[in-house]
């Protein structure tokens, strides 16, 4: 979701990670030119010195034709025979699972298993705790996977939630271990002060992913890398963490940390694309993380990245854009009022300067 655009970048990378000892790969149907860009970086013997991992979305299966539609897709796509860890992408709720038994996803994910095209079965989940504890009852799911880390131990299914699900036996998969990055650049300066009183001195980006490999009940990490200087890093840290070694000191600066990015961060937005594309052009990511950063980096550098971002393109991909359809919304894993926001971001982002120099950056870029 998050690999370098150039394909040259992309293999090389991929094939980094698995000759340096990541096992585990991830992506989705939904992630566009993931799915094949991982295929063709995995061809020529990588693909059998890893584990697969795809997801089907669901809103995309109106009918009982549209999953073999959609499976088949992936492994053209994978360039693969077999996907190992199959997931029910972003699973709502106990209705939209019974949407999908109805349709008669069971019989044909059980054919699919005895197959061996489909190893492993489970689902992603982006919601509060009491629904996913009734989730993991409905159906003998083999996996799961939650968004977890420091800022969000006690949101959406949270510690608690992470707990009851490796009670029961079940491997927990994290994504956003480092919420999209937020967690580890652009810092205010009071987040590095913290750590920079930790007895021992670690990247912010280090340190969050400990945060999630100190729990025992964390199966494993997805971290979304797009630079060698990232595979790097979080293969020198995986190779030297242990369940259960921070101290209650540390969990203190954790929770210093969270404090002070609970205050500046203005709208919870991941950055994970599911809103996108957005009928009417906007980048909705992009203009809620120059949003963000307003309240990080200050005003100006927001500004200058937001004309950079939203404004110096073809075709403007700005907040004032939104029309308030609500297409978007429906697919937010963070459950953002995302119209009202885009409303927010153009009041105070396209103030009474942008437009006039909106006007002579496009004629500067035409000249």
């Amino acid at each position: 979701m998050r690999l370098p655009k150039d394909e040259k970048e992309q293999q090389k990378l991929l094939q980094t990670a698995v000759e340096e000892g990541v096992n585990f790969f991830d992506t989705a149907y939904l992630y566009r030119g993931s799915e094949a860009a991982l295929g063709k970086a995995l061809a020529g013997g990588y693909r059998e010195r890893i584990k697969l991992a795809t997801k089907m979305p669901p809103f995309m299966v109106r009918e009982y034709g549209d999953l073999e539609r959609i499976f088949s897709t992936q492994l053209r796509r994978l360039q693969t025979d077999r996907v190992d860890y199959y997931f029910i992408h972003m699973l709502s709720d106990v209705t939209a699972w019974n949407r999908l038994v109805d349709l008669g996803i069971l019989p044909w994910l059980e054919e699919k298993q005895r197959q061996g095209r489909i190893i492993n079965i489970g689902f992603s989940y982006h919601g509060g705790k009491g629904e996913f504890k009734r989730l993991l009852n409905v159906h003998p799911w083999q996996f799961c996977m939650i968004q977890y880390n420091f800022l969000d131990e006690y949101r959406q299914v949270g510690r608690s939630g992470l707990e009851y699900a490796a009670d029961k036996g079940l491997p927990v998969f994290v994504m956003e271990p480092l919420r999209g990055g937020k967690l580890a650049f652009a810092l205010p300066q009071s987040v590095y002060d913290v750590w920079a009183t930790a007895p021992v001195k670690r990247s912010p980006a280090e340190w969050a992913l400990r945060f999630v490999w100190d729990h025992p009940g964390v199966t494993l990490a997805l971290s979304g890398m797009n630079s060698m200087e990232m595979l790097k890093e979080n293969i020198s840290v995986a190779g030297s963490v242990e369940a259960n070694s921070l101290s209650e000191e540390y969990y203190a600066l954790f929770a210093q940390v969270r404090d002070i990015l609970q205050q500046s961060i203005a709208i919870h937005c991941t950055g994970c694309n599911y809103c996108m594309p957005c009928p009417r052009g906007v980048d909705i990511p992009t203009c809620f993380s120059c949003y963000n950063d307003r309240m990080i980096e200050g005003k100006l550098a927001a500004m200058r990245a937001y004309l950079m971002q939203t404004t110096m393109k073809t075709q403007s991909l700005n907040a004032s854009r939104c029309v308030k359809c609500g297409s978007c919304e429906k697919h937010c894993p963070q459950s953002i009022a995302i119209s009202e926001e885009l409303a927010r971001v153009a009041k105070d982002m396209e103030g009474v300067l942008y437009r006039p120099l909106s006007f002579l950056i496009k004629k500067f870029m035409r000249l």
